[in-house]
């Protein structure tokens, strides 16, 4: 039987001594694991085809270009899922690192073991090929290639982003409740007071929209969900 490859993760954090316990400890888990200590040095790897990584776990504050600069550059030109790992762990620095697509944000101290889990449901959500294409008006997608298009131009969306959307569009003019999105979307069960949902369903608007007037819109059921509408033709 052939064994699949490993998946390769990138570190990009300026601390060498908690990278090396970092990648000491998930290189036992079977990931081969790549670190960066800069913001220049972590996009330089992902232009690396031959050794470009699966998922990037990636520091706020670095020298140089921190990681949010990072995180707004590596969007324009890759879909990899990104965990930040920071310091700042208040609400607001969550929400601007998902605002600016990072698909899930950890404080630090944190367990390796939490990272392990959220670095696994993270390449879950991402790796396997799901068959068939899903249509909702103009708006197509192809989970089989991560893909969405609207008026058969492709959409940039993170990995988060394309399996809430995809989720939604499943079940189209149907109410989705926000504890089954952050299940399907973000791999874990909602918490209180969390918004990660919101966020992730804001930016989704604005692309859908950004993309066409005719793109099929994310309607908010107070406290409920939300529901993908069809535009009226």
């Amino acid at each position: 039987m052939q064994t699949p490859n490993p998946s390769r993760i990138l570190i990009a954090d300026d601390d060498r001594a908690l990278c090396r316990l970092l990648a000491d400890y998930l290189q036992r888990e079977g990931f081969v694991v790549d670190l960066a200590h800069d913001g220049d040095a972590a996009l330089a790897r992902l232009r690396n085809t031959a050794e470009r990584p699966d998922l990037l776990i990636l520091d706020v504050m670095m020298p140089g270009r921190d990681g949010l600069e990072t995180l707004r550059e590596l969007r324009m030109q890759h879909r990899l899922p990104v965990i930040m790992l920071s310091a700042r762990g208040e609400p607001v620095d969550r929400v601007i690192g998902l605002e600016l697509g990072a698909d899930d944000y950890l404080s630090k101290p944190c367990l390796p073991r939490e990272l392990l889990a959220r670095v696994r449901a993270q390449l879950r959500r991402n790796a396997p090929p799901l068959a068939g294409t899903v249509q909702v008006g103009n708006l197509q997608l192809f989970p089989g290639e991560r893909r969405a298009q609207v008026d058969e131009q492709d959409l940039s969306l993170t990995g988060a982003e394309f399996l809430l959307l995809l989720g939604l569009a499943q079940r189209a003019g149907e109410l989705v409740d926000k504890a089954s999105l952050t299940r399907l979307a973000l791999g874990r069960e909602i918490e209180r007071f969390d918004r990660s949902i919101d966020v992730h369903v804001s930016r989704l608007r604005h692309k859908l929209a950004d993309a066409s007037p005719e793109a099929p819109r994310i309607d908010s059921v107070r406290g409920s969900g939300y529901v993908l509408v069809a535009a009226a033709s």
